[in-house]
């Protein structure tokens, strides 16, 4: 990976936070603090602080003695996130109020257009921005931030998950199919088929870290 000029702990953190989703980083991956301070042109104390705004947001873990790892999770760990990501994001379209304002599904559909493009592009870091951006504007519908809040933080812990996925050509079809689906049942007043999509949504993730973990123990 080439050198790049970090400003902060914070743009670090969302620099590793990207990396990890694209699968450029892997579960049980070491975060060695010397070579990110010469990666990222970075003093010691962001290194640092990034790793610990990374423990924060579940995709890094430290070990006694070890250090910084990107965080990786067992079979029991991912089931347990995706039930709580489905009781959380399910309830969120149940909430939200329809019909929505034209004005709501036209920015959703500026996004989900962008979304596209960095597909077709092949451009997976402005996939995974666009994907993000999306969701954050789906569930700000709700008008309940705590609960936005909430559902990007799991989604967030979910990202090293979601790199099985994010470079699969067939998993992103999917995934810009069904977000096209939210939109038309948020255009159409469907509450069943926005919480039935959002559901779906989150399967194929899961599905295929839990594959690869099954992998692992063969």
């Amino acid at each position: 990976m080439p050198g790049t000029r970090a400003t902060g702990s914070l743009d670090l953190a969302e620099q590793l936070e990207e990396e990890i989703v694209l699968g450029l980083r892997y579960p049980r991956e070491r975060l060695v603090e010397d070579d990110l301070m010469a990666r990222f042109d970075a003093k010691r104390h962001a290194v640092r602080s990034a790793l610990r705004e990374l423990e924060t947001r579940g995709l890094a873990e430290r070990r006694p003695n070890a250090g910084a790892f990107v965080r990786s999770y067992t079979a029991k760990e991912v089931r347990d996130l995706y039930g709580v990501r489905e009781i959380l994001e399910v309830s969120a379209a149940r909430l939200i109020e329809l019909p929505v304002a034209e004005g709501c599904v036209e920015e959703l559909t500026e996004l989900q257009h962008r979304h596209d493009s960095a597909i077709e592009a092949g451009d997976l870091r402005s996939v995974v921005r666009a994907n993000m951006a999306f969701h954050d504007a789906l569930f700000a519908l709700t008008d309940n931030t705590v609960l936005t809040q909430t559902i990007r933080r799991h989604a967030r812990m979910a990202h090293a998950m979601r790199s099985v996925t994010v470079t699969s050509p067939d998993f992103l079809d999917q995934s810009r199919r069904e977000h096209w689906t939210m939109i038309e049942a948020l255009r159409g007043g469907d509450a069943d088929l926005l919480a039935d999509t959002c559901r779906a949504h989150l399967l194929p993730s899961r599905d295929a870290y839990l594959s690869r973990v099954a992998g692992r123990l063969d």
